[in-house]
Formats: structure tokens, C-alpha cells, sequence
């Protein structure tokens, strides 16, 4: 999750290349084990958690060897669980990024506006596609966007003696939520067509997000909704505690309401003033015009950010919950009434 007070801006830029390259099969999750009243396996999560925020992915920081390693393992299940790959690689979307000269010093962006001289090197990453066709004639080319980002700090200042900035709640927790999502969806699918959006560049500025919405694997025209999924492996008291999740930006558009007649355990956003329904991948997907909002229980723990993010702080009771909550919330979205924005709920991007 983007961590600032100030509202986020989106970057510019077009252009792509390459990719990762081949890699051994990726590990098989655990066999099921089901707490009671979740829909969801505890040990396949911990499996999936395990990989993504294991010290030899060393933070999964976007253009590293350990992302690579990451989204080869991610497509790996996108391939076990029977998605379509929609990626222009398989379930990889090629994504380059350049790395330029800025005031505070390199930062990473999308090619775009920026002068030859500031261009100081590239990096390539991927997004992880993979489709879910809905059933429905009339319903099927309409598409609900499905998405976590796999990407984090990488490798930084030691704390504590410890330097891997793990990210196993941001967002490796989200990560695996959606893909317990896919896996439900793909056993039994929905209405509506699914893309299951898994992206790199996040923890930049939403970047692999920005370059999907230019070359999306069904039409922007098409797609009804978008739901993130970001920091969900420990309870939020203020959201009510285990397996219940807040939706940033609710009073924006329908989505939150469907989600109560429903019966999921989602409530508003207690922490309005962080502008938390800004600072995700959702964000590019509002500006759109596409209702889109991200389903959280981040409770503010001090180890966002912090190489402490490790696997052992995730609730696997409290995230196969919320992976349950999650899988539901997939299928409202692609089984019922498209969402809408209400009035003054749509975002609008800053003017030039």
C-alpha cells in the first residue's frame, strides 16, 4: 500500500518490453485445511504467503531476480487452478519501466514525458494475468478486474540485524486472498468474465496498474468493477476483528451497499482521513470511471514498511476469513448488478 499523506498522482508513459525468463515449477499448495466457518484453506494460504515472503524472494522489489522468482511462481498457480493466461506471454503482461534521475534522487516510472539526459537505466517486471470466462450470453464480455500487487520494498536498511523487506501482509496477504478467489471462481464460474490482475510497481506509484489500463486483457469499456485487495492477513479491531474487512472510499458508489445485502462482513473505512481509498491500485481504475474501490483490515501495526512484515504476524484464522469474504465479494460483483457511482462519488482526475 502506497504510504503518504498527500493525494496520489498518477505518472505518464506508453512503451513495453521484456520479461522473466523460465524457471522451475513452482511448489504445489498444502492440502485443505478449513477453520470453522471459512471457506477457504488455512495451509494453502500459509503455502502461498510462505513463497511470496520467503527471504530467498528478498522483498519482491520491482526489476529484482526475487520479483522474477515471484511472478514465475504466481503464474505457476494461475496455471494449476485452469485460468486463461492474458497476458502477450502467457500469463505475463511485459512491463518496462525507466529509472530516471529525480530531485530526491532515482525513482521509477513508466516511459513517458521525461527528458533523454534524466533516463539514467530500464528495468523489466511483469503483471500476472490469467481470465475466468463468465457463463452468462448476455453477461460474459462484461468483465469484473480482480487485483493484488505481488511487488514490495525488496532489500533496504537493516533493522534489527534483518535487511529482506519481506511483505508478507503488503501484499503478499492480498495476494493470496485473490488467488483463493480465482481458484473458487475457476471451479465454479460466474455471470461475468473475471481478469484476476496480479501487478508489479506498487510500492512506485501504482505503476503496473497504469500500463494495464492501456493494453487491458478484456475492454476497459467492458469492465463493470474493480476490487483490490490490500493488507488483509491481521484484524482490524476498528473493523470489527477477525475475518471482517473495511472498503475504502463505501459512500462512493454501490459496491459496499451489494456487499451488505449480501451478508459479507464489510464495513466502511474508519480511518477516512488517511485517504487510503487514493493510495491503491484501485485509484487508476476510478479515474477511469470504473467503480473501484479495495477491500482492507489494516489496523495501522507498526510493521508496515518494516523488514518485521513476516510470515509469523499473519492470522492464517483472520486471512482464510477474509479470503472467504473476498471469494464472495468476487461473485456479487460478477453475478450481480453492475455497481455505480453515486452522485459526486466518481473521482476526478487533477487538471493539468
Amino acid at each position: 500500500m502506497l504510504y503518504s499523506s498527500a493525494p496520489w498522482r498518477l505518472a505518464a508513459g506508453l512503451v513495453w518490453l521484456a520479461a522473466c525468463g523460465g524457471s522451475a515449477a513452482p511448489p504445489s499448495p498444502a492440502p485443505a485445511t478449513v477453520p470453522p466457518g471459512a471457506a477457504v484453506s488455512t495451509s494453502e494460504l500459509r503455502s502461498i504467503v510462505g513463497v511470496l515472503a520467503a527471504d530467498s524472494v528478498e522483498g519482491r522489489r520491482t526489476g529484482t531476480p526475487g520479483s522474477a522468482r515471484a511472478a514465475r511462481f504466481l503464474a505457476g498457480l494461475m496455471a494449476s487452478y485452469g485460468l486463461v493466461p492474458a497476458g502477450d506471454s502467457g500469463y505475463f503482461q511485459r512491463v518496462d519501466y525507466e529509472v530516471v534521475r529525480g530531485a530526491e534522487g532515482e525513482e521509477v516510472r513508466l516511459p513517458g514525458a521525461t527528458t533523454a539526459d534524466s533516463v539514467i537505466g530500464r528495468i523489466n517486471d511483469v503483471n500476472v494475468i490469467g481470465v475466468v470466462h463468465g457463463t452468462d450470453p448476455s453477461l460474459r464480455t462484461e468483465a469484473v478486474v480482480l487485483g493484488a500487487h505481488f511487488d514490495h520494498l525488496g532489500i533496504g536498511p537493516p533493522v534489527a540485524g534483518d535487511s529482506v523487506y519481506n511483505g508478507a501482509d503488503d501484499d503478499a496477504s492480498g495476494v493470496a486472498a485473490v488467488l483463493a478467489a480465482a481458484r473458487s471462481l475457476a471451479l465454479s464460474p460466474a455471470r461475468r468474465s473475471v481478469v484476476v490482475l496480479l501487478t508489479s510497481g506498487e510500492e512506485q506509484g501504482v505503476l503496473g496498474t497504469q500500463w494495464y489500463l492501456e493494453r487491458p486483457a478484456l475492454p476497459l469499456s467492458r469492465t463493470v468493477a474493480d476490487l483490490q485487495v490490500e493488507m488483509v492477513g491481521r484484524p482490524d479491531s476498528l473493523a470489527g476483528g477477525v475475518g471482517r474487512l473495511w472498503l475504502t472510499g463505501y459512500e462512493r458508489s454501490t459496491m459496499g451497499e451489494s456487499f451488505a445485502r449480501a451478508g459479507l462482513d464489510v464495513v466502511p473505512d474508519a480511518r477516512p482521513e488517511f485517504n487510503f481509498f487514493e493510495r491503491s491500485d484501485n485509484i487508476v481504475f476510478a479515474l477511469k470511471g470504473i467503480p473501484a474501490h479495495t477491500l482492507s483490515s489494516f489496523g495501522m501495526h507498526t510493521d508496515y514498511h518494516q523488514p518485521s512484515d513476516e510470515v509469523e504476524r499473519i492470522d492464517f484464522d483472520h486471512l482464510a476469513r477474509a479470503a472467504d469474504v473476498v471469494s464472495r465479494a468476487a461473485r456479487v460483483l460478477a453475478d450481480g448488478d453492475a455497481p455505480v457511482w453515486h452522485p459526486g462519488g466518481r473521482p476526478l482526475p487533477a487538471s493539468p
